[in-house]
Parts: C-alpha cells; structure tokens; sequence
C-alpha cells in the first residue's frame, strides 16, 4: 500500500476542518434577528442607514423582509432594501427587489419611486468609474443598461406624469439619448475605419432619426456625407449637404 504524503494528508484536514466549520454555522439571518422584535430591528437597521453603513443595513433588512414579509414594516422594508442595495452597488439585487416589489404591489403610492430607482440602476450599471477617472472614453461598450434605464424613466413618465420623480427621470432620459448617440457614431466610425460605408452611413442616420435633440447630430451628418461621398451617391451626399450646411454652417466638411 502507498504512503500518503504530509501535504495530501494536510489538505484533506484542511477540507475536513472547514466542511465541519460550515456545516455548524449557525443560519446567517438568525444571527442577524436574534431575540430582537421587528420594530427594533427595523429601526436598527434605518440607524445603519442614516450612518451610511448600507451593507449593514441590507443584511438586516434582507433577514427583516424574510423573517417578515407580511408585517407591519413590510412594505417599507422593501423600499429601504432597494436603496440600500443601489447604495451598496448590488445591481441585480436592487433590479430583482424592485422588479419583486412592483409586481407584488403595483398600486402602492411609492411604486413611482421603485420604477425611478430601477433606471437609476440601471444608468450606474452602464458606467465605468475607472474608465472615468483616467479619462478613458468608451463610447463604443455595450450600451444595454442605458436602454433599459431609458425605458424605465419613459415607463415611470407615461405612467406616473406627475410624480415627484418625473422631472428628474426627463433630464436622465436626455442624457441617456445622448450616450446612446454617441454609441452610434463611435460604432459609424469604426465601419468607416473598416470601409463599411453603407453601414456607418446608416449608423448616422439613425442618430438623425432617433437622437436629433443631442449634440452629436453634426457628425452624424458629416458621417452620412463622407461614406455617400465614398459609395458615389451623390443625391444622397447633396441631400445629407444641405442639411450640414442650413444647421451647422461652420462645418469643416463644407468646402
């Protein structure tokens, strides 16, 4: 018979050690709850809050909503476990509780501010803080979180006009067409670079369609000039012309 070696022999007390550590781990909620009664826990946890410990906070919220989902709290428990997971950067958490709260309740008076919540995650979902700090422009990554925040505030607007929230959600919904404008001419140039005229030129013509309140309608145009110019079509080139011309006289692109 072969002789183990210490180190398998030291490996396999180390996987015994910590499955025998897991396995009498007391449950983590209980920890949490303890003896203490609802409103105490609950008041405990919007301490954390108002401190600004929001991991914290979820962990007793989470534990409150399930030991209690139909209590007293139980409601505003759920609005305080959206914000603090959105504080916690917990992005699937903050999408899954809200989209959980809106089903369950979608007559309540503060659903307003879950569906506001919801694009709010979704916008901080779509940047890249670090890309940010060292001026990295990423115009061309996958703009989906910015859509669905897109939709959100649309859904939260049409739905709920004069909620407190609907102004804030406009000025986010002209900010997001912009990023989503952007998207598009950074992927126009690229075909470009890549002598896919009539893909980048449809690239900006869909920004003229769809973004023409944004900054980014002039190099649209431009765009639309350069690849008709190249695919020799001139009526579409005069047209996309006269546009630059009338709106963006000052425009390198006209000679």
């Amino acid at each position: 018979m072969s002789k183990r070696s210490p180190i398998y022999t030291l490996m396999l007390s180390s996987i015994l050690i910590l499955v025998a550590g897991c396995s009498s781990s007391p449950d983590e909620q209980d920890l949490v709850i303890g003896n203490r009664s609802e409103q105490a826990l609950y008041l405990d946890a919007k301490e954390k809050m108002k401190l600004g410990n929001f991991a914290a906070a979820t962990a007793t919220l989470s534990a409150l909503d399930s030991k209690y989902p139909f209590g007293p709290y139980s409601h505003q428990i759920q609005l305080d476990l959206i914000y603090s997971y959105y504080k916690s950067g917990k992005t699937a958490e903050t999408v899954a509780t809200i989209d959980r709260f809106t089903r369950l309740n979608p007559n309540h008076s503060d659903v307003d501010y879950a569906i506001y919540m919801r694009g709010l995650t979704n916008m901080e979902s779509d940047k890249n803080l670090f890309q940010e700090l060292v001026g990295i422009d990423r115009s061309d990554r996958d703009p989906t979180h910015s859509r669905e925040a897109f939709e959100d505030f649309r859904h939260l607007i049409e739905k709920f006009p004069e909620s407190k929230y609907a102004a804030d959600a406009q000025k986010r919904m002209l900010h997001i067409k912009s990023r989503l404008a952007k998207y598009e001419i950074a992927i126009a140039r690229f075909y470009m670079r890549r002598e896919a005229f009539v893909a980048a030129a449809n690239r900006g013509r869909y920004v003229l369609e769809y973004y023409s309140d944004t900054s980014h309608v002039q190099e649209a145009l431009e765009i639309m000039v350069e690849c008709y110019d190249q695919l020799k079509l001139e009526e579409l080139k005069d047209n996309a012309m006269k546009t630059l011309k009338l709106n963006y006289p000052k425009s390198s692109f006209i000679s």
